[in-house]
């Protein structure tokens, strides 16, 4: 059995948050003869998988890399953020390093392109997908290149070793193979988890131990991810059919547990503030409108309003589908979240107190 055919029957899917299927992108990257970028960035706000595969299991990585380039000579590049741990490890091993700015947008695929090609890490209008090559919306010359999560080329890698079968005896039929999530925040050993899709979430939730008070509120997949009550969250599943109804999916596997002692409407004001600070400065949506919601967050937590909710709402709503990458869908998703969860947080606040800190909302 080749790879590509292993890796379709496996049903392995991208680990970075798009879930994409590996074997179709690896088949399109064979047809091109395209080079290849592993994204070891962890670019997402609370991520550390990647950082833990270079640190352990390098050498699968490698091979992981290896055998998706076997059928041709592509490039092999490594991409992780500039002076980072992860990026000293990767040139000690004596890989070839794309070293990105830390900001968030830069670890986006398309950005990561863009750099390993001369240009900025910035992303790039998809025309086509550039695994195939072509130019971008500019006219540039772009070679055909596949980017993919360091997490999915070790899976790679083990399915490789181990086959399919032994794949899918982790997870569930629609989300199959182990998989590693990143446990944050408010707990007492953050760290990353081996597990697979199905397990209960209160099952992360306790393998890094809960502080007291214990935890409100959980976000689950960094800015582009959305939020749960505690009490959901330790009734559902890791799995994207369990999170479906709540907006989300297991996205880029970061399970954050928020600061009970902090205001949640100023931890999504620090958020959104970020956000609206890492535009890439090329399309509408990314130049005025993250920085639109994050001003009308603000402007709600101080002084809760219906006309300024449904002014946000309505921004919020307006930014998906309509940016240069999906940067601004993943800020909607975060800002409407925050009102389902957090709207009777709102309302204390609209009585002039915060039941977080014990004091006056407004003082």
């Amino acid at each position: 059995m080749n790879l590509i055919d292993a890796l379709d029957l496996a049903g392995l899917t991208g680990r970075g948050g798009a879930a994409f299927g590996t074997g179709i992108k690896v088949r399109a990257a064979a047809e091109n003869k395209a080079d290849l970028i592993v994204n070891a960035c962890d670019g997402e706000i609370g991520a550390a998988k990647d950082g833990w595969v270079v640190g352990y299991h390098l050498d699968e990585l490698v091979e992981g890399a290896r055998l998706v380039t076997s059928r041709r000579r592509g490039r092999i590049r490594y991409a992780a953020h500039r002076d980072s741990e992860t990026a000293h490890r990767l040139r000690a091993a004596g890989l070839d390093v794309l070293e990105t700015p830390d900001r968030y947008v830069s670890s986006e695929e398309t950005s990561l392109i863009s750099l390993a090609q001369g240009g900025l890490a910035r992303p790039m209008t998809k025309r086509a997908p550039f695994v195939m090559g072509g130019r971008d919306s500019a006219g540039r010359r772009i070679r055909p290149t596949v980017v993919l999560n360091a997490e999915t080329v070790w899976r790679v890698a083990q399915i490789a070793e181990r086959g399919p079968d032994w794949f899918r005896s982790f997870g569930t039929p629609d989300e199959p193979g182990p998989r590693l999530v990143s446990v944050t925040g408010y707990v007492m050993s953050p760290h990353v988890v081996q597990t697979e899709a199905g397990v209960p979430i209160g099952d992360l939730l306790d393998a890094a131990g809960e502080f007291a008070p214990v935890g409100e509120h959980l976000l689950i997949g960094g800015l582009g991810g959305f939020f749960l009550t505690m009490t959901e969250g330790r009734r559902a599943r890791w799995s994207s059919a369990d999170l479906a109804p709540f907006g989300g999916s297991i996205g880029p596997g970061i399970l954050d547990v928020l600061d009970p002692r902090l205001c949640p409407l100023g931890t999504v004001d620090r958020f959104l503030s970020y956000a609206a600070g890492e535009s890439a400065g090329q399309c509408g949506p990314c130049m005025f409108g993250v920085p639109a919601v994050a001003a009308d967050w603000r402007e709600l937590a101080a002084h809760p309003t219906q006309s300024v909710l449904d002014r946000m709402r309505h921004r919020a709503d307006q930014l998906a589908n309509r940016g240069a990458c999906r940067f601004p869908d993943g800020v909607g998703r975060f800002a409407t979240s925050a009102f389902r969860v957090f709207g009777q947080h709102l309302g204390e606040h609209a009585r002039g107190r915060c039941p977080s800190e014990r004091t006056p909302a407004h003082a």
